[in-house]
Protein backbone atom coordinates (compact mmCIF):
# COMPACT_ATOMS: atom_id res chain seq x y z
CA UNK A 1 0.00 0.00 0.00
CA UNK A 2 1.35 3.16 -1.12
CA UNK A 3 0.38 5.69 2.35
CA UNK A 4 -0.93 9.07 1.22
CA UNK A 5 -0.83 10.72 4.19
CA UNK A 6 -2.61 13.93 2.63
CA UNK A 7 -5.79 12.07 1.82
CA UNK A 8 -5.37 10.55 5.16
CA UNK A 9 -4.52 13.74 7.70
CA UNK A 10 -7.05 14.60 10.27
CA UNK A 11 -8.66 11.75 10.32
CA UNK A 12 -10.29 10.06 13.21
CA UNK A 13 -7.27 8.19 13.74
CA UNK A 14 -5.35 11.42 13.80
CA UNK A 15 -7.73 13.42 16.00
CA UNK A 16 -7.29 10.72 18.59
CA UNK A 17 -3.43 10.25 18.38
CA UNK A 18 -2.71 13.80 17.94
CA UNK A 19 -5.06 15.03 20.91
CA UNK A 20 -3.46 11.96 23.68
CA UNK A 21 0.09 13.81 21.94
CA UNK A 22 -1.11 16.59 23.43
CA UNK A 23 -2.12 15.57 26.94
CA UNK A 24 1.88 13.70 27.29
CA UNK A 25 3.34 16.80 26.02
CA UNK A 26 1.35 18.86 28.55
CA UNK A 27 2.41 16.72 31.05
CA UNK A 28 5.95 16.83 30.45
CA UNK A 29 5.64 20.76 30.99
CA UNK A 30 4.21 20.15 33.93
CA UNK A 31 7.63 20.02 35.67
CA UNK A 32 10.15 23.05 35.43
CA UNK A 33 13.50 20.48 34.17
CA UNK A 34 13.56 20.20 30.17
CA UNK A 35 13.13 17.54 28.34
CA UNK A 36 13.13 15.52 24.75
CA UNK A 37 10.62 14.28 21.69
CA UNK A 38 11.77 11.98 18.86
CA UNK A 39 9.70 11.35 16.51
CA UNK A 40 10.74 7.92 14.44
CA UNK A 41 8.52 8.70 11.13
CA UNK A 42 7.76 11.95 11.19
CA UNK A 43 6.70 12.46 7.66
CA UNK A 44 6.28 16.01 6.45
CA UNK A 45 4.72 18.07 8.75
CA UNK A 46 1.83 19.55 7.81
CA UNK A 47 -0.50 19.09 4.90
CA UNK A 48 -3.29 20.20 2.66
CA UNK A 49 -6.39 18.88 3.16
CA UNK A 50 -7.53 16.61 -0.23
CA UNK A 51 -11.33 17.42 -1.61
CA UNK A 52 -13.42 14.12 0.11
CA UNK A 53 -10.39 13.19 1.91
CA UNK A 54 -10.80 11.73 5.39
CA UNK A 55 -10.83 14.63 7.33
CA UNK A 56 -14.80 14.76 7.26
CA UNK A 57 -15.00 11.98 9.49
CA UNK A 58 -12.48 13.52 11.67
CA UNK A 59 -11.25 17.12 12.36
CA UNK A 60 -13.78 18.27 10.18
CA UNK A 61 -16.68 16.82 12.07
CA UNK A 62 -15.41 18.61 15.11
CA UNK A 63 -14.55 21.86 13.36
CA UNK A 64 -17.59 24.36 13.85
CA UNK A 65 -18.67 22.94 17.05
CA UNK A 66 -14.88 23.60 18.96
CA UNK A 67 -16.21 25.52 21.56
CA UNK A 68 -18.13 21.75 22.81
CA UNK A 69 -14.89 20.29 23.22
CA UNK A 70 -13.12 21.57 26.17
CA UNK A 71 -10.84 18.88 26.76
CA UNK A 72 -9.79 19.36 23.34
CA UNK A 73 -8.71 22.81 23.59
CA UNK A 74 -5.14 22.88 23.41
CA UNK A 75 -5.28 20.57 20.27
CA UNK A 76 -7.76 22.27 18.39
CA UNK A 77 -6.10 25.59 19.36
CA UNK A 78 -2.86 24.78 17.10
CA UNK A 79 -4.93 23.07 14.23
CA UNK A 80 -6.85 26.69 14.48
CA UNK A 81 -2.92 28.08 14.41
CA UNK A 82 -2.50 26.76 10.56
CA UNK A 83 -5.40 28.02 9.03
CA UNK A 84 -7.11 30.99 8.41
CA UNK A 85 -8.82 33.25 11.02
CA UNK A 86 -12.25 33.41 8.88
CA UNK A 87 -12.59 29.89 10.21
CA UNK A 88 -11.98 27.49 6.78
CA UNK A 89 -10.19 24.08 7.59
CA UNK A 90 -7.68 23.98 5.01
CA UNK A 91 -4.51 22.65 6.68
CA UNK A 92 -3.84 19.82 8.64
CA UNK A 93 -0.41 20.00 10.96
CA UNK A 94 1.17 17.11 11.67
CA UNK A 95 2.84 15.34 14.31
CA UNK A 96 5.62 17.52 14.03
CA UNK A 97 3.72 20.78 14.18
CA UNK A 98 2.02 19.83 17.22
CA UNK A 99 5.39 18.99 19.43
CA UNK A 100 6.71 22.38 18.23
CA UNK A 101 3.59 24.20 19.33
CA UNK A 102 4.29 23.00 22.84
CA UNK A 103 8.08 22.75 23.12
CA UNK A 104 9.04 25.64 25.73
CA UNK A 105 12.84 27.40 24.75
CA UNK A 106 14.90 25.05 26.96
CA UNK A 107 13.01 21.79 25.41
CA UNK A 108 14.05 19.82 21.94
CA UNK A 109 12.90 17.44 19.43
CA UNK A 110 14.50 15.36 17.28
CA UNK A 111 12.23 14.32 13.70
CA UNK A 112 13.21 11.17 11.56
CA UNK A 113 12.25 10.54 8.12
CA UNK A 114 13.44 8.34 5.80
CA UNK A 115 11.39 9.33 2.23
CA UNK A 116 13.79 12.17 0.94
CA UNK A 117 10.52 14.03 -0.36
CA UNK A 118 8.87 14.29 2.83
CA UNK A 119 11.98 14.74 4.60
CA UNK A 120 13.44 17.76 2.17
CA UNK A 121 9.66 19.40 3.17
CA UNK A 122 9.89 18.76 7.04
CA UNK A 123 13.27 19.86 6.84
CA UNK A 124 12.23 22.87 5.53
CA UNK A 125 8.93 23.61 7.56
CA UNK A 126 11.75 23.50 10.55
CA UNK A 127 14.78 24.59 9.47
CA UNK A 128 14.36 27.90 11.42
CA UNK A 129 13.95 26.68 14.97
CA UNK A 130 17.24 25.74 16.68
CA UNK A 131 15.23 23.50 19.29
CA UNK A 132 14.18 21.03 16.60
CA UNK A 133 16.53 18.66 14.19
CA UNK A 134 15.38 16.52 11.15
CA UNK A 135 17.23 13.85 9.83
CA UNK A 136 16.85 11.12 6.84
CA UNK A 137 17.29 8.21 7.74
CA UNK A 138 15.26 4.87 8.73
CA UNK A 139 13.87 5.62 12.26
CA UNK A 140 13.69 2.04 13.49
CA UNK A 141 17.64 2.03 13.37
CA UNK A 142 17.69 5.72 14.63
CA UNK A 143 15.65 5.56 18.05
CA UNK A 144 18.76 4.37 20.29
CA UNK A 145 21.00 6.35 18.50
CA UNK A 146 19.31 9.70 19.50
CA UNK A 147 17.87 8.03 23.15
CA UNK A 148 18.94 8.55 26.41
CA UNK A 149 19.14 12.48 25.89
CA UNK A 150 20.66 15.16 27.82
CA UNK A 151 17.71 15.95 29.55
CA UNK A 152 16.80 12.94 30.70
CA UNK A 153 13.23 13.24 30.57
CA UNK A 154 10.96 12.92 27.30
CA UNK A 155 8.77 11.01 24.46
CA UNK A 156 9.48 8.93 21.53
CA UNK A 157 6.78 8.71 19.27
CA UNK A 158 6.11 5.61 16.37
CA UNK A 159 3.85 6.29 14.56
CA UNK A 160 5.00 4.22 10.78
CA UNK A 161 2.56 3.35 7.87
CA UNK A 162 2.03 0.16 8.62
CA UNK A 163 2.83 -0.72 4.66
CA UNK A 164 5.02 -3.26 5.42
CA UNK A 165 2.90 -6.55 7.45
CA UNK A 166 6.21 -6.82 9.93
CA UNK A 167 5.80 -3.05 10.58
CA UNK A 168 3.87 -4.36 13.97
CA UNK A 169 6.70 -6.93 14.80
CA UNK A 170 9.27 -3.94 13.99
CA UNK A 171 7.25 -1.80 16.78
CA UNK A 172 7.64 -4.36 19.50
CA UNK A 173 11.42 -5.02 18.85
CA UNK A 174 11.58 -0.90 18.95
CA UNK A 175 9.89 -0.74 22.22
CA UNK A 176 11.62 -3.13 23.81
CA UNK A 177 15.12 -2.17 22.83
CA UNK A 178 14.18 1.11 23.83
CA UNK A 179 12.91 0.10 27.17
CA UNK A 180 16.58 -1.50 27.57
CA UNK A 181 18.14 1.59 26.48
CA UNK A 182 15.99 4.50 28.14
CA UNK A 183 14.10 2.94 30.61
CA UNK A 184 12.51 5.95 32.17
CA UNK A 185 11.63 7.70 28.62
CA UNK A 186 7.64 7.59 27.74
CA UNK A 187 6.82 5.56 24.70
CA UNK A 188 3.77 5.79 22.66
CA UNK A 189 3.24 3.52 19.46
CA UNK A 190 -0.07 4.11 17.48
CA UNK A 191 -0.96 1.02 15.40
CA UNK A 192 -4.09 0.65 13.17
CA UNK A 193 -7.56 -2.25 14.26
CA UNK A 194 -7.89 -3.84 11.47
CA UNK A 195 -7.96 -7.32 12.33
CA UNK A 196 -7.89 -8.49 15.66
CA UNK A 197 -4.85 -11.61 15.74
CA UNK A 198 -1.82 -9.02 15.21
CA UNK A 199 -2.52 -6.44 17.65
CA UNK A 200 -3.43 -9.05 20.23
CA UNK A 201 0.29 -10.53 18.98
CA UNK A 202 1.85 -7.53 19.47
CA UNK A 203 -0.05 -6.79 23.14
CA UNK A 204 1.37 -9.77 24.39
CA UNK A 205 4.54 -9.40 23.11
CA UNK A 206 4.71 -5.60 24.94
CA UNK A 207 3.27 -6.82 27.87
CA UNK A 208 6.52 -9.44 28.42
CA UNK A 209 8.95 -6.75 29.10
CA UNK A 210 6.24 -3.59 29.77
CA UNK A 211 3.47 -4.74 31.91
CA UNK A 212 2.69 -1.57 32.77
CA UNK A 213 2.34 -0.26 29.29
CA UNK A 214 -1.57 1.15 28.85
CA UNK A 215 -3.03 0.40 25.84
CA UNK A 216 -6.05 2.94 24.84
CA UNK A 217 -8.28 2.08 21.11
CA UNK A 218 -10.69 4.05 19.84
CA UNK A 219 -13.04 2.22 17.64
CA UNK A 220 -15.82 4.24 14.97
CA UNK A 221 -16.94 1.25 13.09
CA UNK A 222 -18.44 -2.16 14.32
CA UNK A 223 -15.32 -4.13 15.35
CA UNK A 224 -16.69 -7.49 14.00
CA UNK A 225 -15.66 -7.22 10.78
CA UNK A 226 -11.84 -7.73 9.79
CA UNK A 227 -9.74 -6.55 7.36
CA UNK A 228 -10.79 -2.90 7.48
CA UNK A 229 -9.85 0.03 9.76
CA UNK A 230 -12.38 -0.58 12.31
CA UNK A 231 -10.34 2.23 15.09
CA UNK A 232 -7.18 2.62 16.19
CA UNK A 233 -4.79 2.06 19.12
CA UNK A 234 -1.79 3.70 21.19
CA UNK A 235 0.46 1.88 23.27
CA UNK A 236 1.63 4.21 26.08
CA UNK A 237 5.00 2.95 27.98
CA UNK A 238 5.37 4.79 31.59
CA UNK A 239 2.34 6.69 30.85
CA UNK A 240 1.59 9.88 32.32
CA UNK A 241 0.45 10.11 36.03
CA UNK A 242 -3.57 10.38 35.64
CA UNK A 243 -3.44 9.73 31.90
CA UNK A 244 -5.78 6.83 31.82
CA UNK A 245 -8.11 8.55 34.03
CA UNK A 246 -8.06 11.47 31.87
CA UNK A 247 -8.95 9.96 28.84
CA UNK A 248 -11.36 7.42 30.56
CA UNK A 249 -13.78 10.36 30.88
CA UNK A 250 -12.94 12.82 27.47
CA UNK A 251 -12.60 9.39 24.82
CA UNK A 252 -15.97 7.77 24.86
CA UNK A 253 -17.86 11.34 23.47
CA UNK A 254 -15.19 11.87 21.16
CA UNK A 255 -15.55 8.19 20.05
CA UNK A 256 -19.38 8.89 19.39
CA UNK A 257 -18.82 11.88 17.96
CA UNK A 258 -16.36 10.49 14.86
CA UNK A 259 -18.04 7.32 14.78
CA UNK A 260 -20.05 7.30 11.01
CA UNK A 261 -23.06 5.63 13.44
CA UNK A 262 -22.88 7.22 17.33
CA UNK A 263 -23.74 3.34 18.37
CA UNK A 264 -20.71 2.45 17.09
CA UNK A 265 -18.00 4.71 19.00
CA UNK A 266 -16.24 2.68 21.81
CA UNK A 267 -13.05 3.22 24.09
CA UNK A 268 -11.58 0.22 25.68
CA UNK A 269 -8.40 1.00 28.14
CA UNK A 270 -6.14 -1.03 29.92
CA UNK A 271 -2.81 -2.98 30.32
CA UNK A 272 -1.69 -4.32 27.36
CA UNK A 273 -1.68 -8.04 28.39
CA UNK A 274 -5.56 -7.43 29.86
CA UNK A 275 -6.40 -5.67 26.61
CA UNK A 276 -4.98 -8.92 24.22
CA UNK A 277 -6.89 -10.93 26.56
CA UNK A 278 -10.30 -8.41 26.17
CA UNK A 279 -9.70 -8.26 21.98
CA UNK A 280 -9.55 -12.68 22.52
CA UNK A 281 -13.17 -12.21 23.90
CA UNK A 282 -14.47 -10.11 20.77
Amino acid sequence: MNYRHGFHAGNAADVFKHYVLCLILTSLKAKPAPFFVLDSHAGAGGYRFSPGGEQEWGIGRLWKERARWPALAEYLRIVAHHNPADGRLMRYPGSPLIVRALLRPEDRATFVERHPEEHAALHALLKDDQRLAVHLGDGWKLINAFTPPPEHRGLVLIDPPYEQRSDFDEVAQALARGRRHWRGGIYCAWYPIKSGEPVRTFLRTVSQFAPEALAVHLFTLPRDVDNRLNGSGLLIINPPWKLGSTLTTSLPPLASRLAHDARHGHVMIAPAGEMARAMGRR
